[in-house]
């Protein structure tokens, strides 16, 4: 699922006390609202495929470094389904299924190709193909999603990321400069938010 965050029709108070807490502290409120409706989203998305109830879904993280509100997400319901969100100014989705899940939402940047940026992130491989900002962007998200499946790290995206066998990719445009990336265990399809 994915949109702007105005399209998230959820009650705030579905949010454990911990997401509440990280929602205060944003700067501005935009950014504070696709953080809010990221979370929301990834429990009418997960509440999709249980059947379920999405207000009754409690999302958690936890991670080493950070604590918890941070690391891979998981619902205390269900903590054998994969879930996965991302936001982005304007625009949010989320994603559920069996196995492992990721998805990333990123903005494409105006202008020539951001070379520092492609000879950070891409394979050699990848570098070769990448003449644009667009389809770096359609890397970077994929990276995203494995980052955020847990099979590559930040610091690896040069060296990995870009063999997708055995996964199942779903990609989507969002208007004219935002690019979303979803990769799966099993084939994926995009459905619309609730209303």
């Amino acid at each position: 699922m994915g949109g702007r965050p105005e399209e998230v029709r959820a009650p705030e108070e579905w949010l454990t006390e911990v997401e509440r807490e990280r929602a205060a502290r944003f700067r501005f409120e935009e950014d504070r609202a696709c953080f809010v409706a990221a979370h929301l989203l990834v429990r009418l998305c997960a509440a999709a495929v249980l059947d379920a109830d999405p207000g009754e879904l409690t999302l958690l993280q936890y991670c080493d470094l950070h604590g918890f509100g941070h690391g891979r997400p998981h619902l205390e319901q269900a903590p054998d389904l994969g879930v996965s969100f991302s936001h982005t100014r304007g625009y949010v989705c989320a994603a559920a299924g069996p196995g492992k899940v990721g998805v990333d939402a990123e903005h494409v940047r105006p202008g020539p190709l951001d070379t520092a940026l492609a000879d950070r992130v891409l394979t050699p491989r990848e570098r070769a193909l990448v003449a644009g900002n667009d389809e770096l962007i359609r890397h970077w998200t994929r990276k995203e999603a494995l980052i955020k499946r847990g099979e590559l790290t930040l610091g690896k995206l040069g060296q990995g990321g870009d063999d997708l066998t055995g996964r199942h990719l779903l990609e989507w445009s969002a208007g004219p400069d935002i690019r979303v990336a979803v990769v799966t265990d099993f084939p994926a399809k995009r459905v619309p938010i609730p209303e």
